[in-house]
């Protein structure tokens, strides 16, 4: 096994696992040899030499006292290498991190795997970095450690940044590369920090995103500012993640290419929630095993401008459990390499910005997963990025900000638009174009604001047809849960106003634009669909309905089929549809549409396509349609 290995495949892991736990804590007959200089065998170690050979045998077991520097090393399967109490044990081979792994699936210790290594070998011995997550603590190894006196050695892995110039403040230049498990490139915690031209590549399982244990990049702290330049980042690995910010850190990333790869899981791992969260929830309707970027924790903000954030599967750009949080891409490409995963995740109290960005995905170009979520998706304005530049500190020079070409944002999704299954508001402005194969927006049963301004060339294309689908949510709840269709009919509440617009209700707002598709509010129990149209045309159905899953029963297998529903236009019952045409809008009717209130102001109206006529009753009677008119009750809409 040298540094140029691959990632360990499963059975190397429980192979590693059983002799671990087989190995004596005893003192075995360890030789250190060396042209240089021997040391006698003992249950503690010595800095070596670089021509040292050290052989640790079956059952032995070697404690590395200090750094140790070798010419090779051989360990024996049932021999085990350790560092004292508090301390982490890293061995480099030709500046790679390597041989580190994960002691069992949801350990949070490593160890070094048996093998023979030979090169350029150093076995650092430094403080471990514990973070807490969920009440387990993950002993953090990394090759730089900096806080706000700057880079601390003691913690810091200095073997594993390879060329390049580091000072107190700044990297420039450095190598990262780790094929190991659980090992962190970039590690700050304080103060600021500043990485430019440097290339970090790691193969490998990580542990734990929330903290960052497996990260390319941590930046962690309130009073913590770090500023990545110029950097690259290729990772390939379960929970491998390319950049965390957390605790109230302040990351600016520039001019940067940041991708994960999806990793191999243990082949005993069970999905589970919280620090053992190593895949996706399926009940996202989504795989995957690896986060691109996260931003977590209160008071976070993270901001990438001209910069590329890919991800296989799962998630390009994130954020989790957040309050006052602020995520912000300028100028980037965000994208999903694979056939699923979203772009960007808004998750609790943050407000994320995405200007001038083009999103290439797999199924969601944003998931909106927790109330208080505010999600902009426009162009990158000079005034909008000169005002961030301000409300953000971003430090971006007149130069910097001149060069920044202004951008519309554009999403192509293999699937759907912005999913809610938590509260959140959606502003979408500019010129920006949102192309989906499915439905544009997807509320599962949750409070979606959606305001749409068209003056400036923004558009919406819903390859099914549907822009959007108000529905009840098909999460079944836990990863061993299932999804079943109801199949008895709703029974009408009569305490909720079909009629009147509620502050729990889904609402969407468009502005001077052309829209073509249906709205349908599918929800069973006590949620209206509000929607107004000003100085706009729409030409569809817009209706309360049923909507149905191609399979009645959804299983973990069928995560895929999850928001993927088709409709039957039907009389609202608790679905309240209210419509208002303002400032000459324009409704195209084309096929039965129920509504409970319908609004038009003196230069709207409602039409059929060419050659047909439009129809209305209101609580079954017939009913004109007049400029100005207000009507309310059980409307229906059709085409004659």
């Amino acid at each position: 096994m040298t540094a140029g290995s691959s990632a360990y495949e499963p059975s190397m892991r429980d192979r590693v696992r059983a002799l671990v736990a087989l190995a004596t804590t005893g003192v075995g007959q360890v030789a250190l040899t060396g042209t240089a200089q021997a040391a006698d065998a003992a249950d503690t170690g010595d800095a070596g030499d670089a021509g040292d050979t050290l052989s640790v045998g079956a059952g032995e077991t070697y404690v590395v006292a200090t750094t140790t520097a070798l010419g090779s090393l051989i360990l024996a399967e049932g021999g085990t290498l350790a560092a004292p109490d508090g301390y982490g044990l890293t061995l480099t081979v030709d500046g790679v991190e390597t041989g580190s792994v994960l002691t069992a699936t949801l350990a949070t210790d490593t160890t070094i795997a048996p093998g023979s290594y030979t090169g350029d070998l150093v076995l650092t011995v430094a403080e471990q970095n514990p973070a807490t997550f969920a009440g387990v603590t993950f002993p953090l190894r990394q090759a730089l450690y900096a806080d706000a006196d700057g880079v601390v050695t003691a913690r810091s892995v200095t073997p594993a940044l390879v060329g390049g110039t580091v000072t107190g403040s700044a990297a420039q230049g450095v190598r990262v590369t780790s094929t190991g498990e659980a090992f962190d490139g970039f590690y700050v915690a304080g103060g600021t920090y500043t990485i430019t031209d440097t290339t970090i590549g790691f193969t490998g399982n990580g542990r734990c995103d929330f903290v960052g244990d497996g990260a390319a990049i941590v930046a962690t702290g309130s009073g913590t500012r770090l500023v990545v330049d110029g950097v690259t980042v290729s990772n390939k690995g379960v929970e491998r993640s390319g950049l965390v910010a957390e605790g109230g850190a302040d990351v600016v990333v520039k001019n940067s290419s940041i991708q994960c790869l999806n990793g191999v899981l243990p082949s005993d791992y069970v999905p589970a929630g919280g620090a053992d969260m190593l895949v996706v929830p399926w009940r996202l309707g989504i795989s995957g095993n690896v986060r691109t970027t996260t931003l977590i924790g209160t008071d976070t903000r993270a901001t990438y401008i001209n910069s590329t954030i890919a991800s296989e599967t799962w998630g390009a750009f994130s954020t989790d459990s957040v309050s006052n949080a602020r995520a912000t891409a300028i100028n980037c490409t965000i994208s999903n390499l694979g056939d699923e995963g979203y772009g960007s995740f808004a998750d609790g109290d943050v407000t994320e910005r995405i200007l001038g960005c083009t999103l290439d995905v797999g199924t969601y170009a944003t998931i909106i997963g927790a109330s208080n979520s505010t999600l902009y998706y426009g162009d990158s304005t000079r005034e909008d990025v000169a005002q961030l530049n301000t409300d953000l500190e971003l430090g971006l020079t007149e130069e910097e900000l001149a060069a920044l070409p202004v951008r519309s944002t554009t999403v192509d999704s293999k699937e759907f638009g912005v999913m809610w299954h938590g509260a959140g508001t959606l502003h979408i402005t500019g010129g920006t174009v949102v192309t989906t194969a499915a439905t544009t927006f997807l509320d599962k049963a949750v409070r979606a604001t959606i305001t749409v301004d068209g003056s400036e060339g923004a558009a919406l294309d819903p390859g099914n047809g549907v822009v959007l689908q108000v529905m009840e949510t098909d999460n079944p709840g836990s990863n061993d849960g299932v999804y079943t269709e109801p199949t008895d009919d709703p029974v009408k509440d009569g305490t909720w106003d079909v009629s009147a617009a509620h502050d729990t209700d889904t609402s969407a707002a468009f502005t001077d634009i052309a829209l073509t598709g249906d709205f349908y509010n599918a929800m069973r129990t006590g949620r209206n669909m509000v929607l107004t149209f000003d100085a706009s045309s729409v030409t569809g159905v817009l209706s309360a309905s049923e909507s149905r899953h191609a399979l009645a029963t959804i299983t973990s297998a069928e995560y895929a089929q999850l928001g993927h529903v088709t409709n039957t236009a039907q009389p609202v019952v608790n679905n309240g549809v209210l419509v208002t045409l303002t400032g000459g809008s324009r409704w195209t009717v084309t096929g039965t549409s129920y509504l409970s209130r319908l609004t038009l102001s003196a230069d709207s109206s409602v039409t059929a396509p060419a050659g047909s006529t439009v129809t209305m009753t209101v609580d079954g009677e017939p009913t004109a349609i007049e400029p100005g008119g207000d009507y309310s009750g059980a409307i229906a809409v059709g085409v004659g």
